[in-house]
Order: C-alpha cells, then structure tokens, then sequence
C-alpha cells in the first residue's frame, strides 16, 4: 500500500516533537518524507531491531520479557508487510518509525524501549549498509552468470573470425571469441571492485546514535557480529556522516554500466545491415509500426541507455555531499532515492 491514503488517520505527534507547539503542514510533510522509498529498507530495518533489541536485554539495559516481545512484534509486523498487510502513513514519515510505531501499536510499552541507545541516524545507516552489502551480492551473481553466457557463446563459435575494428574503421582479422573474453575481462574486474567495496562498507555504525554515541552500557561488537559486520566503526561522527560506502558503491556500478553500454553499442551495430553480424532472435527484437521491415534491438539499446542513469546516480551523489558538513544533514535522505 502506497503512503499517502493513510493520511486521513489522525496525526500522530512526531517522536521528535516534545518542545514543538504545533505539527507540520501538510506540504511539509509531503516533501519531507521518505517512506514512499525507504520502504524497501523494511528487511534490513527489522534484521537491525532484532539484533538492538537482543544486545539491549544482553546488556540489562530491558528485560528478556520485553525483548521477546519486541522480537514475536517483528515478525508479525515481516509477516504483514511481505503479506501487502502493513499499512505504510507518510505521517510517519520513514520506515524507521513507521515500523516502530506498529510495533507500538502491536505490543505497547515494550515497543518504547527499543529505541534506547539508538537515533534514526545510526540506524538508517546499519539499514543502507546491509541493503547495499545484499545488493553487491545479488550483482555479483549476474555478473557470474553473464561471464557464463558469454563465454558459452564463445565456445559455441569456435575457430569464427570477425573483423577487428580501431576508430571504427576495419583494421586486423580476429576470433570472435577472443573479442567475446574481452568483456569477461571487464566484467571480472567489476566484480573485483565490488568485492573491495563489500570488504570496506561492512562495518556496522550502530551506537554512533545521533553523532556522539550514548553514556549507556551497550556492546557495539555484539551488535555488529549478529548482524555479519567486521566491526563496529570506530569513530561515531564518521559513523553517522559519510556516504563514501555509497559513493564507491555507485561509482563501481557506473563503470560497470560504462562497459555494459559499450557491449550493447557493438551488438546494436553488428546487428544492422550496415555490419550485419548478427541477427537478433524475434524474441528479443521489437518492429516498427509503420516499417514492417524493421528489426529493433530495443534491449540493447536500453542497456546501452540506462548506463546513462546509473552514472547519473553517482554525479548527483556526489554532487549532493561535497558540500555537508559534519554530521547528519537531512540532505542525505535524497542519497537512498
């Protein structure tokens, strides 16, 4: 369910609104809020809860009692979101307090002790950085298997000699195959670049709090091993601030995408009739309304035309940071869209 038809609710009053008079406009609320997007983060902000909630009662910090029914609410607030049950209010403004407050709703005063010792500024950086550590992992198993695909055509044409080309002009004879492993190549060091910056971002940011850590005797490292991280990250400012872990992220996804485009540049040409190398399948080709000649590789166009918004990702990522200063600044909300 989409945010905004939950508006006609009444208006709970802001986790952070005890010295306010009066809550936001509408407008306001409209232009700030995350949820419409951060709801993807719902896996990973759950994942973090559950780890808090169990170091908390670790610590003497709530009772095992009100851990186990912070836990038992989790799950059936999972259950209900993967079920399209969970009813997102953009009033709640982010899938941090949307699922805190049905937690609320759900179990009652346990639900309250699960933000000691946490700030939305450590948690929703211990969510980004277990989604873009999932997302590397999911990337990296497409690149296996397009490495796969195309070393299978490689093999499947043995011995096929095609022009080679610099400047775009024809220039030496060689292997099909041996141009096919050149983008293996590529795409290996992808995947290498990615690896190194799973290794760098996977460290865990929770009990940075809202930039200066808390006097509450938590254990980060306790934390930090439940949910897969090296370690905690050592200092709490940088822990709540930088999006370098993203930055890195995004710029090794525009490369790869740069390489990816050049891939389907070449399969666009091979497949006019000015080069006429391949022919695509009508399975993966669309026509003209009004040319019934045509054969469109339309997915390699659009592969060689999303790169253009991956990069784009990255130039207004970092366009977006040069100039923030320590620590939070509500700005960064705009690097999960």
């Amino acid at each position: 369910m989409g945010p905004y038809p939950a508006q006609a609710q009444p208006k709970e009053a802001k986790l952070w609104g005890g010295r306010f008079e009066e809550g936001v406009t509408d407008v306001v609320e409209r232009f700030t809020e995350s949820i419409s997007f951060d709801k993807q983060l719902y896996k990973q902000d759950i994942m973090g809860s559950r780890a808090h909630a169990t170091m908390l009662a670790h610590q003497g910090l709530i009772t095992v009692s009100d851990r186990d029914s912070i836990l038992q609410g989790l799950d059936e607030i999972e259950r209900r979101i993967e079920n399209g049950e969970f009813n997102w209010r953009a009033d709640r403004e982010d899938v941090h307090m949307n699922i805190e407050a049905a937690l609320t709703d759900l179990i009652g005063e346990p639900a309250k002790k699960l933000h000691t010792a946490r700030s939305r500024n450590d948690q929703v950086l211990t969510d980004f950085r277990l989604w873009c550590r999932d997302a590397i992992d999911k990337i990296l198993v497409s690149m296996k298997q397009l490495q796969v695909s195309l070393i299978t055509l490689a093999l499947n044409n043995e011995g096929l000699i095609v022009p080679g080309y610099t400047h775009l002009q024809r220039a030496q004879p060689v292997l099909l195959q041996h141009l096919l492993l050149a983008y293996v190549e590529e795409i290996e060091r992808d995947a290498g670049r990615l690896v190194d910056c799973r290794a760098r971002m996977n460290f865990c940011p929770l009990g940075a709090c809202a930039l200066a850590g808390t006097g509450l005797p938590i254990d980060r490292f306790m934390t930090s091993e439940a949910l897969g991280f090296t370690a905690p990250l050592r200092n709490s400012i940088d822990a709540v601030s930088d999006r370098d872990f993203v930055l890195e992220f995004l710029s090794a996804n525009a490369i790869t995408a740069v390489h990816l485009s050049r891939l389907g540049e070449e399969w666009v040409l091979w497949a006019s009739e000015e080069f006429g190398f391949i022919t695509p399948s009508d399975s993966v080709s669309t026509g003209s309304s009004i040319m019934p000649q045509k054969k469109n590789p339309d997915p390699m166009e659009l592969v060689r035309g999303k790169s253009a918004r991956v990069i784009g990702d990255l130039v207004t990522l970092l366009t977006l940071c040069k100039g923030l200063p320590h620590a939070y600044n509500r700005d960064l909300q705009v690097a999960k869209e």
